[in-house]
Parts: C-alpha cells; structure tokens; sequence
C-alpha cells in the first residue's frame, strides 16, 4: 500500500462510500419481506443482514475479477475514470433511495463506469461481449428465472401443506414458515454479500491497478475484501427504511409460505450466479421471486402499476448513471481543479439529497405492522388482512352486542364483570 497516491486514495475512500450506500439501498432485498410477516423485528433483521453480508464478503471473488478485468479495457485507463463512474452510481443510489425506489445498485455501477470509460477513451475501451453476457443478458434473465422457480416452489409448498383445514393449523403452519424465513432471509443476505460486496472489491482492484499498484489481471488484495466488506455491512446495519418500506408495502400479497419460497429461489439464483461469475441485481433477482410467488398462491396478483414503476426505475439506471458518470469523467480531464470541481458536486449533492430526506425521515418504526408480534402479516404491510381478514360489519355488530348487553334478570354471575351473551 506504500505506493498509493492521493488521487488513489480518495478514489478507494470514495468506492468504499459506493459499498455503503450499496448496503442500505438493497438491505430491502433480503429483509422486506421477513420485517413484514412478523418473522424478526426490524432492528435484528438488519443487524443479521449486516452479519451476513461481511461473511459473505469473503466467500467467492469471481464477480470482483468480472469487474476488474472484464467489463473495461484496463490499457490506458486512467484513476480519475474510475472516480467519475463512482460518483455517477453514488448519486444514482441516493437519488433512488430518496424516492424509496427499489433499483439496482450494480446497474448504478456499471452505468458510471461505461459512462465514464467511454468519455475517456471512446467505446473502444469497453468490452461489449462482457457487457452483454455477463450484465445485460443476466439482467434480463435474473428476475424471470427468479420468479419461475419461485412460481414453481410457491405451488409446490402450497401442495404440501394442502392437508391444514383450520384456523389453528394454519397459523400453526404460518409459524413454520415464518422460522423458514428467518433461515431463508440469512440465505439471501449471505448471497448479497458475496454478490454486492465483491462490485467494490473489483472496483478498488481495478482502480489499483491503473494505479500501478497491482499487476493485471490480479485478485483482491485481503484488506481490500475486508473494507468492502464492512463497508457493505455498515450500511445494511443503517437499514434503508424507506425502500424496505416500498418492496413491503406495493408490489404483491404474500403470506409466509409464499415469502419463504421467495427468499429461497432469489437466494438460489444469486448465489449461483456468483459462483459462474455473473454479476446480476440483487434486487432484480429478489424482486422477480416475490412477484413469482405473488402469483404462485391460487387467487395471488402482483400489482403491475408498481412492478411497471420498477422496470421503469430499471431500464433508467444504466443510462442515468452513465451520463453523470461522463460528465464526471469530463470535468476530471480538465486536471486537478476538474478533479476536486467533481469531488465537491459529490459532496454537495449528497448532502442536498440527505437534508431533504430530513423532511421526511422514515424508521424502523414506520416499516413494520403495529400488531407484528401478534398477527403473521404479507410482504405487503396494508395486507394483513390478506391473511387474517378483517370482521364484517355484521360481525363487527356481532361482537358488539355481546360486550355490551347485560345478562337476564336472575342470572348468577361475577359482579365485577359484564356478562356477555
């Protein structure tokens, strides 16, 4: 580390803070839906999330190698490109996670870093067939594999359980299912670490290597896998309430069957992928499952108005972050003073997006159902009664009535208590 110059430094500062907005901004991927049901309390969701997150930092590097010496040319490229595609992504990420909006943090990445690349060096310094194999086309077939196998493990458990046929079972079976989540959840968290973790950990290689630090072609340094991995976790710890608040709140009802299934195939497919070396969204893949599952229950719908809203959010943030990533990369050519122009829009921008957010803050109070310890709700908070509908008004009357008529003349009772009839 003795040959780290200044611009390096703050180019990994800067990765690292990337990795952070990265933890709270997916910390929805794994948690939503346990948070919702009742399965952990907000609070020890996200501190098993961040647990999980470090040691999963640890388990793979493929993904990382993908970055650092796939997807740009590393000949020529310079530090300052890399430093121009962060804050294209940081940006994106505290934008997305003003509006509460579920997008890909990895998307956020790649679009900066193209961006900035090809204002640099022009298209030629970009890998397309890396690109297109290992960003584009998983990105397409990570939600739709995801939400098949979800589909398809939804109706499977519900054909399991097809035997419960009261009350008391059912929710017997729902606390199953809610412990099945709580091991799914740690499943998903464990797959966002080694998936999440390893962009910043190739980022930082990459960077290092333009720097002259490393040789190419090289694997992550142990200190670089551990900063980015606590980096990672630190920000999954903060929670990002308000896209848990969204991924729980509008895109289908799930009960505890359906969450459990859900949690299981997006954490299936993600930590596939890192295994092969994909670099796909965590987000992409969670939320294609919860939709699976959404339509996997017999009456089950996704509400398609939201979906559409994320595929929107989806489409936008490759080319969003590219652009911020290439006018970066344009004002870093014009030397120091570009450089430091750069790091202060970064700084201002940040610090505008989180006075704004401070107009209306949300916690770990305003993403959970009031009564969750007592009654399982869905991944959707205003579904509770999805699972547990709500009296009739005729019941309603009903329970009235017999909490408030007093007992025949005559009747032997406590006379410290109503009877009820």
């Amino acid at each position: 580390m003795e040959h780290i110059t200044l611009l390096l430094a703050i180019v990994i500062v800067t990765a690292l803070v990337f990795d952070f907005t990265n933890g709270f901004h997916d910390t929805a991927n794994a948690m939503a839906t346990t948070i919702s049901t009742g399965a952990l309390r907000p609070k020890t969701a996200v501190a098993m999330s961040a647990v999980l997150n470090l040691v999963g930092a640890f388990l793979s590097v493929e993904v990382a190698k993908t970055i650092s010496g796939g997807i740009i040319n590393e000949d020529g490229l310079r530090t300052e490109v890399i430093f121009a595609a962060l804050v294209g992504a940081i940006l994106w990420n505290l934008l997305t996670w003003l509006v509460g909006l579920p997008s890909s943090s990895s998307h956020a990445l790649f679009g900066g870093l193209i961006g900035a690349a090809v204002m640099s060096a022009g298209w030629s310094s970009v890998n397309g067939g890396t690109v297109v194999t290992k960003v584009l086309l998983p990105a397409l077939a990570a939600p739709i594999v995801a939400g098949l196998a979800a589909l398809l493990a939804t109706r499977l458990t519900y054909r399991i359980s097809g035997k419960v046929r009261n009350d008391a079972q059912e929710k017997a079976t729902a606390k199953g299912y809610r412990a099945g989540q709580i091991a799914s959840a740690g499943l998903v968290s464990l797959a966002h670490g080694t998936n999440d973790a390893q962009k910043t950990m190739g980022i930082i290689t990459l960077a290092l290597v333009t720097g002259g630090v490393l040789h190419p072609g090289a694997n992550p340094p142990v200190w670089v896998i551990v900063c980015a991995g606590t980096a990672i976790a630190l920000g999954t710890y903060l929670g990002g309430w308000r896209i848990i608040r969204t991924m729980g709140s509008g895109l289908t009802d799930l009960r505890p069957p359906q969450g459990f299934a859900a949690q299981t195939s997006a954490a299936t497919v993600i930590l596939a992928s890192s295994h092969l070396g994909f670099s796909l969204s965590t987000t992409q893949s969670c939320s294609g499952a919860v939709m699976g599952a959404g339509l996997g229950r017999q009456g089950g719908v996704v509400r398609w108005s939201t979906a559409t809203r994320m595929f929107v959010a989806w489409g936008l943030t490759l080319p969003a972050a590219g652009l911020v990533g290439a006018g970066a990369e344009l004002l870093t050519k014009q030397g120091t003073w570009g450089v430091v122009v750069v790091a202060v829009l970064l700084v201002a921008g940040s610090g505008a997006i989180w006075l704004v957010s401070r107009r209306k803050p949300v916690g770990h109070d305003d993403v959970a159902p009031a009564d969750v310890g007592i009654e399982p709700a869905g991944v959707v908070t205003t579904a509770i009664a999805a699972v547990s509908p709500p009296p009739t008004a005729a019941q309603a009357t009903a329970q009235n009535l017999m909490t408030t008529i007093p007992a025949p003349a005559g009747a032997t009772q406590d006379p410290a208590r109503p009877a009820t009839v």
